[in-house]
């Protein structure tokens, strides 16, 4: 099977095959990655690779290779499947598709760097400093969970080493940037993530040139294009392998499953505060309804003031009023009645029930049970 060409710089070019993308280094490059072999800052090294080493659920073929042989074995292995020097090759493994590969090139003057970004989200999506399912012991490490963003970066000038280093905080953030703009909830706790829990990265700037970038921070314009390369390429992936489109991220579900209002659960809760005939027609309608762009811009702000209250920035006291107003808003966008807004918040306030995620499942209730009633 030939080799397509994704994209190249002057001094290196990105190929794909089947399960393999493949970033030709074709002078002396100065490299960081998390390759588990030949990984950290090496300067001798010509290829990146990044490859599809098993399906998102349920396969584990290759992990057990990797236990029982090694590291270095299965970097050979692969190396080997796409005639490859192993000493010169640093490697990222994921479960993503290859084909859902998004690059993205940016420049400012004579300076371009090029991002090929593979992502996965759905089931390891995570915040920084949420509790961990993993840890390493003597024996290795016990469960490994499944979703990974790889970036491969290449730059056409040359980085001093601290600014090599610099780039990969860069490139970081603009990772955790692209989550932020699709609003991506950590699969680990009620926060929004800042990336998954195996997310790879291979950089690569080459060795000789007319200048040596020293500064690459954000205030500078190789920050700059690092930040927007890195962030349209993570973007575009999630787009195609997690379905991240971002008019998709309006929904009322996408913006309060973190809190535990999810469509597998809702229609078992709202039971108790329809009838049986409307809560049917809800059913049947969830689409048009739940997706609506003001259900949507109401659920998103009370996830913002759920978020607030949780980190202190509203004292507890005022939780129950904050919440009761977003429900208003949330009844009256349902009800396609916003002149509503002040009955609706009445109703809210006189609920039963305080605890935030009950008077929102009220408010959804109060909402599509008036929509159609004169």
């Amino acid at each position: 099977m030939d080799w397509e060409v994704l994209a190249s710089l002057p001094k290196s070019t990105v190929r794909r095959r089947g399960r393999f993308i493949v970033a030709d280094l074709l002078a002396d490059h100065r490299v960081i990655s998390t390759s588990q072999i030949n990984g950290g800052q090496s300067d001798g090294l010509r290829h990146l690779v990044n490859h599809q080493c098993c399906e998102g659920k349920d396969h584990n073929d290759r992990f057990h290779l990797i236990v029982a042989k090694g590291e270095d074995v299965y970097h050979e292995t692969v190396c080997a499947e796409i005639d490859l020097e192993p000493a010169g090759t640093a490697m990222m493994a994921t479960a993503a598709n290859m084909n859902y590969a998004a690059c993205a090139a940016r420049s400012d003057a004579d300076v371009e760097v090029l991002a090929v970004v593979t992502a996965g989200v759905e089931t390891n999506a995570v915040c920084a400093g949420d509790p961990a399912s993993a840890r390493e012991l003597s024996e290795g490490v016990v469960s490994v969970p499944v979703g990974t963003i790889n970036t491969i970066l290449l730059s056409n000038m040359p980085l001093s080493p601290g600014a090599l280093a610099r780039t990969v905080i860069t490139m970081a953030e603009a990772k955790s940037a692209a989550l932020q703009r699709l609003a991506v909830p950590s699969c680990y706790s009620s926060d929004l993530a800042t990336g998954t829990g195996t997310d790879q990265y291979c950089i690569a700037a080459p060795l000789g040139g007319a200048r040596t970038l020293k500064y690459v921070n954000p205030h500078m314009k190789f920050g700059e294009i690092v930040g927007l390369a890195v962030r349209d390429a993570t973007l575009e992936a999630l787009r195609w392998q997690s379905g991240l489109e971002a008019s998709y991220t309006r929904g009322l579900f996408h913006a309060l499953g973190r809190y535990g209002i999810n469509e597998k659960t809702i229609y078992d809760r709202l039971a108790p505060l329809l009838d049986a005939d409307t809560l049917d027609l809800l059913r049947k309608n969830n689409k048009s309804v739940f997706y609506e762009p003001l259900v949507g811009a109401a659920a998103h702000a009370t996830a913002a003031v759920l978020d607030r209250a949780r980190f202190g920035t509203l004292p507890p006291s005022s939780l129950k009023d904050a919440i009761v107003q977003q429900g208003a808003s949330l009844a009256s966008s349902l009800a396609a009645k916003p002149d509503r807004w002040p009955q609706f918040r009445a109703a809210l306030h006189t609920a039963t029930v305080t605890e935030p995620v009950e008077l929102i499942l009220h408010a959804i209730a109060l909402g599509w049970s008036e929509k159609w009633r004169a």
